[in-house]
């Protein structure tokens, strides 16, 4: 699996577990939604600054958004 499918997939999974919308993980991360959904649909690459400000909106560090296996704490929300 790609890096970019890797972070999609972890993204939505991250986000769904959170019970989070696009848009409530966007306005918490400053961004767009169309950014989050166009990082989940693997159309956009992403700066590591940000990819830093999502994982902290999503308590988890950031080398978890591009594991191939997320341990079960990230999906619990606890810090990984």
């Amino acid at each position: 699996m790609s890096s970019r499918k890797t972070l999609a997939h972890n993204l939505r999974v991250l986000r769904a577990a959170r019970g989070l919308s696009q848009e409530a993980l966007a306005d918490a991360a400053k961004v767009d939604r169309t950014y989050i959904s166009a990082l989940e649909r693997q159309k956009y690459s992403v700066t590591i600054d940000r990819l830093d400000e999502i994982a902290k909106e999503l308590g988890v560090e950031t080398y978890v958004l591009l594991m191939k296996d997320l341990p079960p704490e990230a999906l619990s929300g606890d810090r990984a």
